[in-house]
């Protein structure tokens, strides 16, 4: 280790910074999160700078430095345009003991400022030392893409309740066990949702009572997109790897399912056309004992829970049982299948809106609004309709819509097994019955299908001979 990694309290006291340009605005700006009196030494100023001069924020001496400027401070940041006065101010400041960073010079610093991921109260600091300052950013980009903002919540939160839990618990031990099931359980959970009086009510009610005993868990209801595991938002990821039993479809795609925790109990209630694993009533009735008997229960669903996947009945009954629950949506399919075929589902000279349709009803019917879904400027995205497309492709005919009308049949949309049937209402049935597709597919019928040759873009990995776009079928 070739630096000892600290974080230094300089809140009140006086810093130095030699430099008006883009790099010292950015160190200046740094010190000023951290609460530092900021001396600022350079004949000119970048716009920012002169600003915060102006309001007062920073002490400006518009000249050149002088090794007089260097007593007094608590550190120093030489960020001038010349490498040999910056190092000249490394040499001094070292000569009197005071910390030093040099830019764009590790060996003439006596500290280097990290990369910072901030969520204050809680600060990750990422230093290479002395190696890639690049990679030290690209870290600090992936950790602030999976470290959500209430982190910083949660760091007041225990800040707050630090003296309670104390005299709560004389016994160390007891005191890791209650802050564990704080910061990974429901409190955390709550203040990432932003519901602050209900993590403070589970809190207060964790130390009234014996902390130590098991509380009821909690249902995560997640939409786990249409199929590519990069559409999950941060979200999802972070509750799939905090569940300990895990509820699924037949939806959810295997690379999905396999980045959740690898100990956790996993419960397949997936539903097909006429042959369901579990009925709709017995798996409410799942995740609400699931949850009283202390479980953290990750409902996964394919596209996002409330676009047809009963999320709405689901959480009706642990409501009414008083269960905690929270929904993470997710990437519908219809959103996901268009992107990814290049087929925007709105377009001001073809589509002034977009309609959701069920392929099939509850009583398993297609009985739906021929007429307003008949209606000109429109685009139409049928979910579960495969097994219904000559029927709705008939219906729609009949109705007044274009025997010519494009449709895109989109299959397994976002995966490496995306295939797209591109027809017309008039075509389409004899193309999928002489090429059957392989579930689940999406069906949209409109105008808009027609700019796919132009704005189609994703290429499926496992048929790059394919062309600039996914397998078309026409």
């Amino acid at each position: 280790m070739d630096f000892l990694p600290i974080f230094q309290d300089i809140r009140g006291r006086p810093c130095l910074v030699v430099g008006g340009g883009a790099t010292a605005t950015r160190k200046v700006s740094s010190l000023l999160r951290a609460g530092a009196s900021v001396n600022l030494i350079s004949p000119a100023l970048s716009d920012t700078l002169a600003q915060q001069v102006e309001r007062g924020a920073i002490h400006h001496q518009a000249r050149r430095f002088e090794p007089s400027d260097l007593p007094g401070h608590r550190l120093v940041i030489a960020a001038t345009d010349d490498r040999e006065v910056n190092r000249q101010i490394g040499e001094l400041a070292r000569e009197l003991d005071l910390p030093v960073n040099v830019v764009d010079d590790p060996e003439a610093c006596t500290f280097l400022l990290p990369s910072i991921v901030d969520r204050s109260p809680v600060v990750i600091a990422v230093s290479t030392g002395k190696a890639s300052p690049v990679l030290a950013r690209l870290l600090r980009t992936r950790l602030e893409s999976i470290i959500p903002a209430g982190y910083g919540r949660l760091g007041e939160l225990c800040a707050r309740y630090r003296d309670r839990v104390k005299e709560r618990f004389s016994d160390q031990r007891d005191r890791r066990r209650f802050w564990d099931r704080v910061l990974e359980g429901a409190v955390a959970e709550r203040l990432f949702a932003g519901q602050f009086a209900e993590a403070e009510a589970i809190i207060d009610r964790e130390l009234a009572a014996d902390a130590l005993d098991q509380d009821m868990g909690e249902v995560y209801l997640v939409g786990a997109g249409p199929g590519d595991p990069d559409l999950l938002t941060f979200r999802a990821l972070r509750l799939m790897q905090q569940a300990d039993v895990v509820v699924y479809d037949r939806l959810v795609a295997e690379p999905i399912l396999e980045m959740t925790r690898r100990d956790a109990r996993r419960i397949y209630v997936g539903k097909q056309r006429n042959h369901h694993a579990m009925r709709q009533e017995e798996i409410n009735r799942l995740l609400a004992d699931l949850a009283k008997d202390g479980h953290r229960v990750l409902r996964l669903k394919g596209g996002d829970p409330f676009i047809f996947g009963r999320g709405g009945e689901e959480i009706d009954t642990l409501a009414a049982e008083g269960v905690p629950f929270q929904v993470v949506p997710g990437i519908t399919a219809a959103a996901g299948c268009a992107s990814y075929t290049g087929i925007p589902l709105t377009h001001r000279d073809y589509a002034q809106s977009v309609t959701f349709v069920t392929g099939h009803l509850k009583d398993g019917s297609i009985n739906l609004n021929w007429l307003a879904l008949a209606q000109p400027s429109q685009t139409l995205v049928f979910y579960m309709g495969l097994a219904g497309l000559p029927i709705i492709t008939e219906r729609l005919i009949a109705h007044g819509v274009s025997p010519d009308m494009p449709v895109a049949l989109i299959q397994q949309g976002t995966t490496h097994k995306q295939r797209l049937y591109s027809g017309t209402l008039s075509t389409i049935v004899a193309q999928v019955e002489a090429d059957p597709p392989e579930p689940p597919t999406l069906i949209i019928v409109g105008e808009v299908v027609k700019l796919r040759e132009k704005l189609s873009w994703f290429n499926p990995p496992d048929h790059p001979h394919l062309g600039a776009t996914t397998r078309v079928v026409t």
